[in-house]
């Protein structure tokens, strides 16, 4: 994912305005205000208000006040649900369960294999190691393993609900 720290230039030349905030607004790590999506994007602060807002009242965005400043972030639940039924359309229920065991046995794999119990305690174990190849291993086996702890509450959800989303997604005919 995209660190939002650092500036994004956004074409204006192949993108409006419109999709330019947009675009910029869904990557906010750290909530931002309507002034610094603005300057990244290019346009007025008070486009970047009609368009932020918009996005909030669709749910995409919410705001955070913080003194007199309103910042703006993902939605992360709404992101969420989402990814959710994103899951449920596009997989089916035996494609869910079976990236749902593959990512449980990567984990007890990694468990077993550097005899730890969470990335933590895996990054913290390469201070034990002298080989860079082993740590730069380490690191990656720590992140994915962050990734995919992530991942199994999303799709736990995905599967506890198929039936009830299935049914209320249907097309009537």
């Amino acid at each position: 994912m995209p660190d939002d720290s650092h500036e994004t230039t956004y074409p204006q030349t192949s993108m409006t305005r419109g999709e330019r905030i947009r675009a910029a607004a869904r990557t906010l790590r750290t909530p931002r205000t309507a002034s610094w999506v603005a300057t990244e994007t290019e346009v007025s602060v008070k486009t970047a208000q009609k368009y932020l807002d918009q996005l909030v009242e669709d749910n995409v965005l919410r705001t955070i006040k913080q003194g007199d400043q309103t910042l703006y972030c993902v939605d992360q639940l709404m992101a969420t649900y989402r990814e959710i039924a994103t899951l449920q359309r596009e997989q089916s229920r035996e494609e869910l369960t079976r990236a749902l065991e593959s990512m449980r046995a990567k984990i007890t794999d990694w468990k077993e294999s550097y005899n730890v119990e969470t990335p933590g305690e895996l990054r913290a174990s390469i201070a034990d190691v002298s080989d860079a190849d082993e740590s730069r291993m380490r690191r990656e086996t720590a992140s994915e393993w962050e990734h995919l702890a992530d991942r199994i509450p999303v799709v736990r959800a995905a599967l506890n609900e198929y039936d009830w989303a299935t049914d209320r997604d249907a097309i009537p005919v």
